[in-house]
């Protein structure tokens, strides 16, 4: 099977979980029909070979990114403007798809970027809380709720097709987690830690170019 069939299968497969605390709750995008083309185009047009790639981890989807495309840190202006899939999903800014699809472009673009990267999540699933993006790692008892799914979502992402010599974890927070996964798995051989693009663009936007120098240079690296 190609890198694009076990993702997809995964994808469509997901079920929300059952014992989140009161008040959190999951976003599954990959029950629309819509998503579910969007995901066959965008895995078939990218991934349809079985080339390793470095697996790029955030925390748990946005609920304007993946929460309503299903492609990782990829919004529907974006799947359109830079993967060149068309789609008529709903059309809500999200800030880390563009410092994404920024770091995208500078490495030569989508096809050339997604030949070699995956973008995915510890959590695959939006997450939100009073009808605000919520972090998996915003109360323990959340935490505590999704850390064997987590494991789960790591490990058999990895069948997909990794490079498992480094990954790239996006957040310092995030980080811990990641590492604290890697201590009991040995999932990867190191990780690299970047700057969550939601924070660069909330509070250190002035400094732009060098986080995006920063991401560029982390990636090259850990394709040496």
């Amino acid at each position: 099977m190609t890198f694009a069939q076990r993702a997809l299968d995964y994808y469509l497969a997901l079920d929300e979980p059952r014992n989140l605390p009161a008040g959190v709750s999951a976003l599954n995008p990959y029950r629309q029909p819509a998503v579910q083309a969007v995901m066959r185009q965008f895995l078939t047009r990218f991934f349809d070979d079985t080339r390793p790639r470095v697996f790029i981890l955030g925390i748990n989807p946005g609920r304007f990114g993946a929460g309503i495309t299903g492609v990782s840190f990829t919004s529907a202006q974006n799947l359109a403007t830079y993967c060149g899939i068309e789609n008529d999903l709903p059309k809500r800014l999200e800030v880390s798809s563009r410092f994404i699809y920024q770091v995208v472009e500078a490495l030569g673009g989508a096809r050339e970027f997604y030949s070699r990267f995956f973008i995915s999540s510890l959590f695959p699933l939006a997450l939100v809380r009073e009808g605000k993006n919520y972090n998996f790692y915003d109360d323990r008892a959340t935490t505590q709720a999704l850390w064997p799914a987590i494991i789960d979502t790591v490990r058999t992402q990895l069948t997909f097709g990794a490079d498992r010599r480094v990954a790239i974890c996006l957040g310092r927070k995030n980080a811990t987690y990641l590492h604290r996964l890697n201590d009991e798995h040995q999932f990867f051989g190191r990780i690299a830690i970047l700057d969550h693009p939601r924070y660069i663009l909330q509070y250190r936007s002035r400094d732009l170019a060098a986080y995006q120098d920063a991401y560029i240079r982390t990636l090259a690296d850990s394709l040496a």
